[in-house]
């Protein structure tokens, strides 16, 4: 089969190696235990700023300084009233909502393309559209649902009947896919802490966790460690691991326990709330993964763009904002720009990457302490779903290699097995031949489902942790102590700063429904400020 490439880093690119982004056990400094690759980071200073610890911040040769790029680059006489800094879902929520309220509105983005972490890619043969990045969308996800209904995008149920796979340490184990839950001893050991989690997200500070009167202990734990001292027993750790890790493409020893609860509170609305936050979470029927996009998601954002194509520049990755009294200047690869507002839509691992004059050093430490989960999704056509002739739903999870959680989709009529390649098998295959990647995805798909899974017509794969201004994904995480210490900086606004990106929603963060909800609070509060 041909391969496919998706490297657009590095010096053959024309572009200067990135580096990830990565925090020690608790933030702002040492490799992370998970990365492969070297990091290019380098403190910048930020410790002279009230005497808060230096933030990472990437290293860029080709970078020059502000001063240096504004008389290099073309400047753009127009006042706006809002610049919008990424034209991912979150960043065309919030430029949608500010024309809407008759604002003058210019959105830079670094790609050619829209959608952020939205994106749909082409099979290696036959150039199917597959979803490379987010796709799912369950009951109270309602801002992304709305978008979708707005521009016409079919959503399809994802496939949830027969038997679902559990996967335990070479054991294949077959479940109903509805309700979901295998029954297993050590499954079965993990409810009580399921139970106990239900009942901190039962009026848990959703957005605001710092504020929960057990945050302080939570927030110096890992997850794991917080699992750890509730089971002994070693399936019902790896299962609640193994939920955190599909979520977020981050081991458990990675991450604040305080955030994992709060990413499980916020899997509601406000009007909704609970009960069952962790099956509505992981669940597809009645969950979070309940449908997808005919045509893929990316059309959400691909047409959000379109209705907005005079306000977007592409291949204008910014690298400073100035706060130069009631405006600011944003400079980027296109040009300078000024606005009276800002929005950076980005997520916070990798908006440190722009210099802010003068320095946020809260905001820069903040930073400093999230790290972006390492994923890639690989997609294997077939000619017909011959899994559901064996009574499967295309279903599994487990601690197989390298793919621990598969889904059915679909491509223009045609079926496909998914499967994320997550955290740690998504650093062990960063730099490896593509065709090793789907040969190890093929492996594991014939280990849940059969032999067959080995006659595929076609595939894609897609690695995130490539992403010249992604850095991974899905979501970022903070290490523990981030968000007691600096959590506040996550959405309080810097002067004329905003901020969005799913990671600064309240509810769904990590979800595209947290994405919109973000752009559209950071566009209200503009508006708020400037009537």
């Amino acid at each position: 089969m041909p391969e496919l490439v998706n490297r657009p880093t590095g010096s053959a690119a024309g572009r200067s190696p990135m580096g990830r982004n990565s925090t020690s056990a608790r933030f702002g400094g040492g490799d992370s235990p998970n990365s492969g690759i070297p990091r290019r980071l380098f403190l910048r200073g930020v410790a002279a700023m009230s005497g808060v610890a230096a933030a990472m911040v990437l290293a860029e040769p080709a970078l020059a300084a502000p001063g240096e790029a504004r008389r290099r680059r073309e400047h753009d006489p127009t006042l706006y009233d809002a610049i919008v800094v990424g034209a991912g879902i979150s960043g065309l929520a919030a430029a949608k909502s500010l024309v809407a309220a008759g604002r003058t509105v210019k959105v830079l983005e670094a790609r050619g393309r829209a959608g952020g972490r939205i994106h749909n890619h082409p099979t290696a043969r036959l150039g199917l559209t597959t979803d490379a990045g987010a796709e799912f969308i369950g009951p109270t996800q309602n801002r992304v649902d709305a978008l979708a209904r707005e521009y016409g995008v079919e959503q399809l149920p994802t496939y949830d009947d027969g038997s679902s796979v559990f996967w335990n340490s070479g054991q294949r184990r077959l479940f109903a896919a509805q309700p979901g839950l295998p029954l297993d001893g050590g499954v079965i050991a993990a409810l009580p802490v399921v139970a106990e989690i239900e009942g901190i997200c039962a009026g848990f500070p959703v957005g605001e966790p710092w504020r929960h009167p057990r945050a302080a202990e939570w927030d110096a734990l890992t997850w794991r460690q917080w699992v750890e001292q509730r089971t002994s027993v070693a399936t019902a750790r790896m299962v609640l691991d193994l939920a955190a890790s599909a979520a977020l493409s981050v081991k458990g020893d990675q991450f604040s326990a305080l955030y994992m609860l709060n990413y499980v509170a916020s899997s509601t609305d406000e009007n909704t709330g609970g009960p069952s936050y962790v099956a509505r979470l992981l669940g597809t029927a009645g969950g979070a993964q309940e449908r997808v996009c005919n045509g893929g998601a990316a059309l959400i954002p691909l047409r959000m763009a379109e209705a907005l194509r005079e306000h977007i520049v592409f291949d204008a990755p910014v690298r400073a904002i100035d706060q130069a009294g009631d405006h600011a200047v944003v400079v980027s690869d296109a040009g300078t720009f000024s606005a009276r507002r800002v929005v950076v839509a980005m997520s916070p691992a990798i908006s440190h990457r722009i210099e802010y004059i003068p320095a946020l050093p809260e905001r820069a430490a903040l930073c400093a302490g999230y790290t972006m989960g390492r994923i890639g999704k690989f997609a294997a056509v077939y000619e017909r779903p011959w899994w559901r002739e064996k009574g499967l739903s295309g279903q599994a999870f487990g601690n197989a290699t390298p793919t621990d959680v598969t889904f059915e989709n679909y491509a223009e009529g045609n079926h496909i097995l998914m499967g994320f390649v997550s955290a740690d098998e998504m650093a062990r295959l960063d730099g490896a031949p593509e065709q090793q990647v789907v040969d190890e995805c093929i492996d594991a798909f014939a280990g849940y489902f059969g032999d067959e899974a080995r006659e595929y017509i076609d595939y894609s794969l897609f690695r995130w942790d490539d992403e010249e201004w992604s850095w991974g994904g899905p979501v970022a995480t903070s290490a523990p102590g981030v968000l007691t210490t600096y959590g506040h900086a996550l959405r309080d606004p810097a002067g004329v700063v905003h901020w969005a990106g799913t990671e600064t929603s309240d509810y769904w963060t990590g979800y595209m429904d947290g994405a919109v909800r973000a752009g559209e609070r950071a566009a209200a509060e503009i508006v708020a400020v400037s009537r």
